[in-house]
């Protein structure tokens, strides 16, 4: 719960958009040097993986890229609100011309790091989350994007490929689809047995609360992968803290999203850092819900806080009666 203290620190410290611009710069760089060390951990599981004898794609997804986090999960988490704040910087941010080389590249490295994360949650976390950032820019491109989506696939490395691949035609025992739908089973099972209320704070993590809802036609040994949550926050809410839980927390992120829509629709038309934080905001919720269905990324200590944040960002950019920094 500590976490959430960040709402009123942050709040109460930043209080104009001339400083939250300079937390988007710091955020922007910050998050291109985490990409550049993804890229370096990369090739450094290539290397180890031939020094291994080992097939590339078995060796790396059961410890990919993490950056300076512990965990891939946090890693594509925060590198998800970077992109899509590059994109929105791009589209909507009075952004002179020349500057434009820096936040391109900048781009460029942190999309590439998501994509070699081989995180499949977040991809689609991503490409919702970029899919509405075009559509409010330019409907057209919008609808482009799929297709330059697809053609990239056809470039992508053999283990990006086998990832995506993956997505409906899995590995039994390499990727994480079996052992999500039986996490999934056991949470619906809590929900049954304790719909009000769930089975508890942090009971979940606990092997024998799990085991005792695992639903008997799931054979044993249970499929490899972690069972310490239920990998999505609705079933995981529902489960732990009960259904009205779980209704308030996705009522509270699409109440965010209709908050920042409102205030958009009464901003004037083009460019402006106020546009640019209520956008970024919308496509981070829209992130973090879909990425949400596959993965417990509000359970995160450092993926919240950062979303956190972002909730702040609108809030401070709904809140401002002009744009403060011009171009």
């Amino acid at each position: 719960m500590f976490v959430f203290l960040i709402l009123l620190v942050f709040y109460s410290s930043v209080r104009s958009l001339s400083e939250a611009r300079w937390l988007v710069y710091a955020w922007l760089v910050l998050g291109t040097v985490t990409a550049g060390r993804g890229f370096y951990q990369y090739v450094r599981d290539i290397t180890l993986a031939r020094e291994a004898n080992m097939d590339f794609y078995h060796y790396y997804i059961a410890g990919r890229i993490s950056g300076f986090m512990s965990h891939w999960m946090t890693f594509s988490g925060q590198q998800l609100f970077i992109l899509l704040l590059v994109v929105a910087y791009l589209l909507f941010a009075p952004l002179r011309r020349e500057r434009w080389w820096l936040w391109l590249p900048c781009g460029a490295v942190v999309g590439l790091a998501l994509v070699l994360s081989d995180t499949r949650s977040v991809w689609l976390a991503t490409l919702a989350g970029g899919f509405y950032l075009l559509w409010r820019w330019n409907r057209k491109a919008a609808l482009v994007m799929p297709v330059l989506v697809a053609t990239a696939l056809l470039f992508a490395p053999a283990a990006v490929k086998q990832r995506a691949v993956s997505i409906v035609k899995p590995e039994k025992e390499t990727d994480s689809n079996a052992h999500r739908i039986t996490a999934w089973r056991t949470g619906l099972q809590m929900v049954r047995a304790h719909p009000v209320f769930g089975v508890g704070p942090e009971e979940i993590a606990k092997p024998q609360v799990f085991d005792s809802y695992v639903p008997r036609d799931i054979q044993r040994p249970l499929p490899t992968g972690f069972y310490g949550h239920l990998h999505s926050i609705y079933i995981h809410y529902a489960a732990e803290r009960g259904i009205p839980a779980a209704l308030l927390l996705t009522g509270a992120l699409l109440y965010a999203i209709w908050r920042f829509r409102t205030a958009l629709m009464k901003l004037r038309t083009g460019r402006s850092y106020q546009r640019l934080l209520l956008e970024f905001a919308i496509a981070s919720v829209i992130g973090v819900m879909v990425s949400g269905v596959f993965e417990l990324n509000l359970g995160d200590s450092e993926v919240l806080t950062m979303f956190l944040v972002i909730l702040c960002l609108g809030e401070l950019a709904l809140t401002s009666e002009r744009d403060e920094l011009g171009s």
